[in-house]
């Protein structure tokens, strides 16, 4: 038997073509890289309120990193202001031994403090000026970033700011008519509800 396409030559055009698709696609890569096209060119909204933080563990009866306290310090008066109890604020402690371990990478101490920032979009940052690393605590919800949020006024004297904590996506929209409660208000700073009264 003999093959029928013997004598028929191989079209050299898809070959060709499929070879000039791919060349142009590594160019078209390489040039947006190049120019910066696609990437993410957001910039930080303005800081409506700021604390620095230092957290100081303590280490109960020599169990290892994670079984003790941890006081919450103002860096700037140097004031304890908060105390995470051990088994309490499981959140919490993930994100800083999170940040704890890339400063120890990096050969860093403990000396520079965090930064713990409100913006005026209404997202909440924990940022490492150590490390440059910022972390968008409300992407993480809003109880999450609702436990951060509540150290911004923590041992201070001064009411609580209103601070509703933006999500990653669009801001939300409410119209003027649709006025937010006290618990509504309470729940979106972080900040524990009160019993009702009856």
């Amino acid at each position: 038997m003999s093959d029928p396409f013997d004598n028929v030559p191989f079209p050299h055009w898809p070959l060709r073509a499929a070879a000039g698709l791919a060349v142009f696609a590594l160019l078209a890569t390489i040039g947006a890289r190049y120019l910066g096209l696609g990437t993410n060119l957001q910039t930080e909204s303005p800081v409506r309120a700021e604390r620095q933080l230092r957290f100081v563990e303590h280490l109960a009866g020599g169990n290892g990193i994670g079984a003790g306290g941890i006081d919450v310090i103002d860096a700037r008066t140097n004031q304890k202001i908060d105390e995470l109890r051990p088994g309490t604020d499981g959140f919490m402690r993930a994100t800083l031994r999170g940040l704890a371990r890339e400063r120890r990478r990096n050969g860093l101490g403990q000396e520079v403090p965090f930064e713990l920032a409100l913006h005026a979009d209404g997202t909440l940052t924990l940022a490492d000026p150590a490390t440059a690393r910022s972390i968008q605590l409300q992407a993480f919800g809003p109880s999450n970033s609702g436990a951060f949020a509540r150290l911004l006024t923590a041992g201070t004297n001064s009411p609580a700011p209103h601070m509703t904590i933006a999500p990653l996506t669009a801001p939300r929209l409410t119209p003027p008519q649709a006025a937010a409660s006290p618990a509504d208000t309470q729940l979106a700073a972080g900040l524990p509800q009160q019993a009702p009264t009856r």
